[in-house]
């Protein structure tokens, strides 16, 4: 697999998940860290958002419970929520999701992940 191709096929898979958002994130890293942006551009997007095992909703959801479970990530959480409602998860089940990680990674965890949540529904209402 050619490093060039998996650049960009990366690319094109972060903005069909996360739009004007993954590029605020790679722009965050210019100044600091160039090539920690290539990297994740190539490796999450480029294979592991790329493959067809899954379909962009359930990698979605999936990211959504991993960092609600972390807990202490809420600016990643922010853009992968709004990741999962630009590839058609709903709201209810971005809050079935982070309600099911209470079970797993305790009640903090959720409401922190529900805060969150929140937070990015209110943005898209305008709010």
């Amino acid at each position: 697999m050619n490093t060039q191709n998996r650049y960009e096929r990366g690319l094109a898979k972060l903005r069909e998940i996360d739009g004007e958002a993954g590029d605020r994130v790679l722009e965050s890293l210019d100044g600091i860290a160039p090539d920690f942006a290539r990297y994740l551009i190539e490796f999450p997007f480029g294979d592991i958002y790329s493959r067809p095992g899954l379909d962009l909703k359930s990698r979605e959801i999936s990211v959504v419970a991993a960092l609600t479970a972390l807990g202490h990530v809420a600016p990643q959480l922010k853009v992968h929520i709004q990741g999962a409602l630009n590839v058609g998860v709903t709201r209810t089940e971005v809050v079935e999701t982070i309600m099911q990680m209470a079970v797993y990674a305790g009640f903090p965890a959720a409401l922190n992940g529900l805060a969150v949540a929140k937070e990015v529904f209110a943005q898209g209402d305008g709010e």
